[in-house]
């Protein structure tokens, strides 16, 4: 099981199903969002389960993001379309025993980094 939480407490949240490969995403949202970019990893729906207050933004016609209202840590990323739901690697409680799988929307990343850890790199 995977417990984490916001910076200041008021959301905490157990995957307490089987969690996927996080991914390292480089799209522009994602960076606006995190100040960087955004590692997550993913679960079924019905394999998480969150406590406290979650705002959620509509960032697209198929995603929306999940933050914490007092402190503003972003913790949830949520396709419309899909029984899944990706949380932050960074918000997560201790080791947690899942490599990066890729490194997504390469494309649109920063100029001020390099990606050079050898991880497969997707475009888009």
């Amino acid at each position: 099981m995977l417990t984490g939480s916001c910076l200041c407490g008021a959301v905490t949240y157990q995957v307490t199903g089987e969690a996927g490969r996080p991914a390292a995403c480089h799209c522009t949202q994602c960076r606006k969002q995190s100040g960087h970019y955004w590692a997550s990893g993913w679960c079924k729906d019905s394999d998480i389960a969150i406590a406290g207050e979650v705002r959620w933004f509509a960032a697209s016609d198929t995603a929306k993001r999940g933050f914490c209202p007092t402190c503003g840590s972003f913790l949830f990323w949520k396709a419309h379309a899909e029984p899944w739901i990706s949380f932050s690697m960074g918000s997560l409680d201790g080791q947690t025993g899942l490599p990066l799988r890729e490194h997504i929307f390469t494309r649109h990343k920063g100029d001020y980094y390099e990606i050079a850890d050898g991880v497969p790199q997707r475009e888009d």
